[in-house]
């Protein structure tokens, strides 16, 4: 019986076809970054104040300027800025029945005045500071006590991930990874058209969501299919290109921004690719793993032909033997992630180190639309410093291994939120650096989770571990936009100082955890629980090989990573 690998290793394991695939589906990475953290434009809240209907025509009267007439209305608060004027309040003055007048506007009103003043909300609604741009936030006034929903906005997101990614997945496990690859497309490209034509927030939120659920499920299918078509030692350099498509996407994400100041049509830029990934039908192959899978010899069989004739390879007649060798493995279930010490210490550290993955990175790109600078700029540059982290990883995990870089990115990028959040905005190079390097380091430990993950679990319960242990990563982007936002409000450091935390942390429990370079896949848990018996065993058995004759001695070959 001949298994895919093995046929891989006639066919070619990243030849032009696959190749070619994987400039495919890597592009499914590019408005995936646009709907995960496009809020950062989309939500945008621009400097605002109450409106005041009669004062407009007193401005025109006086020819009184904008930020005079701010000071003329808006009562003095404080924030963790400081002493601003209030951006959800303003005096109850009817401009027609006061003493002043155009002469005496041109002084400066005294705060005993002021004081006799009544205050209220903005109910005639908010003006904004936003250059002819226009965010959802500014369409639907959610601002102040709505604040809010801008939140609610993220946070449903996360759940339509959380949902889709399972549901998704389960799909692509039962009907295939093409079709529901191109099911969750055409879901892409109908929801995303919806949010964009929402009339309101409520319409907003549910259309929201049910794009959340199609995209997050598409990406990780597309993912799947290119790392099953390739030979195992090209599977952890794809999947961290893959991954590294999506820095681009934030960096195209930044200019499509700027050159769109509407967020509706934002929306609709995102959307137009997972029109053209329906496309895809004629373009990207079922998985042929998967079709083993599934007893459909003869369709893998014609589909790996196509793959050694684009790769100007020849197969042998083992192409006719070809099997699934996994199609009688045994399923684990989730108490065989908790059952054994070892396994449930794995299982706890990996989900705690998704959760902060995707707080910390997702909270650090979000933070950039509250802080007042340059947001095209700002996010521009931190798009670009992720572009290191790929290359680092793949410097370094066969060099120095898998733990200790895994740590180091965590406690660096922890180190640099901490330090960033005390650093005073006078020295705004200084704060500047130490933020990217937080961002580096963050980006780097998101992307190396991944691979720790499968490698630490036996065979039988590898993807069930690694789909458990990144549901936390959904759930971290459903809590991410209430820490930030809310936290924010109370002092605008303040959530670096929690995502600094969790990044230390989470290093610190890295070390916890075995290095796996050079270390065989395990295949049961007695593999992972008695580490050290199987190394004896393994040792044992080669000095017996060793007396043995040559001609008896069976060599059996394990997969190393």
């Amino acid at each position: 019986m001949t298994n895919f690998d093995d046929i891989l290793e006639e066919a070619g394991k990243f030849g032009r076809f696959q190749k070619r695939i994987f400039a495919l589906l890597c592009m499914a990475s590019m408005p995936f970054a646009g709907v995960y953290v496009g809020v950062v434009f989309q939500g945008f809240t621009p400097d605002h104040w109450c409106h005041d209907p009669g004062l407009e025509q007193l401005r025109e009267n006086c020819g009184l300027p904008l930020e005079k007439a701010r000071r003329l209305i808006l009562p003095l608060v404080n924030s963790s800025a400081g002493v601003l004027p209030s951006q959800c309040q303003r005096y109850d003055v009817d401009w027609n029945f006061t003493d002043l007048t155009c002469d005496n506007l041109d002084r400066d009103i005294t705060e005993a005045q002021h004081a006799a003043w009544p205050i209220t909300s903005c109910k005639n609604g908010w003006e904004y500071d936003y250059e002819g741009r226009e965010s959802f936030v500014t369409e639907f006034d959610l601002v102040c006590t709505d604040a809010w929903l801008v939140d609610i906005f993220q946070a449903i997101l996360g759940v339509g991930f959380l949902v889709g990614s399972v549901s998704i997945g389960c799909l692509a496990d039962k009907f295939g990874r093409k079709v529901s690859f191109l099911v969750s497309n055409v879901l892409n490209a109908l929801t995303g058209i919806l949010v964009a034509i929402s009339p309101n927030y409520i319409s907003l939120v549910v259309f929201r969501a049910l794009h959340g659920f199609g995209v997050k499920g598409g990406w990780m299918v597309a993912y799947v299919l290119i790392t099953e078509l390739v030979g195992v030692e090209y599977r952890r350099v794809v999947g961290v290109l893959f991954q590294m498509v999506f820095s681009c996407g934030l960096i195209v994400l930044a200019l499509i921004a700027y050159l769109i100041p509407n967020w509706r049509w934002l929306q609709v830029a995102f959307t137009l690719p997972y029109i053209i990934f329906v496309s895809y039908y004629w373009f990207v192959p079922e998985s042929p793993r998967w079709l083993l899978s599934q007893n459909n010899s003869s369709k893998a069989v014609e589909i790996t032909e196509a793959l050694a004739k684009e790769n100007k390879k020849t197969l042998s007649k083992n192409i006719k033997t070809l099997k699934d060798d996994n199609a009688h493995s045994a399923s684990g279930s989730f108490m065989d992630l908790i059952r054994t010490p070892n396994i449930r210490k794995y299982t706890l550290i990996l989900s705690f180190n998704w959760f902060t993955s995707a707080v910390v990175y997702q909270g650090l790109i979000m933070r950039l639309g509250i802080l007042g600078g340059n947001v095209y700029i700002d996010f521009l540059i931190s798009g670009i410093v992720e572009f290191p982290a790929a290359f680092l990883i793949l410097f370094t995990i066969e060099r120095i291994g898998r733990r200790l870089p895994f740590a180091t990115a965590n406690i660096v990028s922890g180190a640099a939120c901490l330090i960033t959040a005390f650093i005073p905005e006078s020295l705004l190079w200084l704060k500047t650096v130490m933020a990217c390097i937080g961002r580096l380091g963050i980006t780097m430990a998101f992307e190396m989770v991944v691979f720790m993950n499968t490698e630490l679990y036996p065979t039988f319960i590898r993807n069930l571990g690694v789909s458990v242990c990144s549901t936390l990563c959904d759930i971290g982007g459903i809590v991410v936009p209430f820490l930030l936002y809310r936290l924010a409000v109370i002092w605008l450091e303040l959530p670096l100082i929690i995502f600094g935390v969790l990044a230390v942390i989470a290093g610190g429990l890295v070390l916890l955890l075995p290095e796996t370079k050079g270390v065989p896949l395990p295949e049961t848990i007695d593999d992972i629980e008695y580490p050290n018996r199987n190394k004896e065993d393994t040792k044992t058995s080669h000095q017996l090989e060793n007396l043995l004759p040559s001609d008896v001695t069976t060599n059996k070959e394990k997969v190393v990573v």
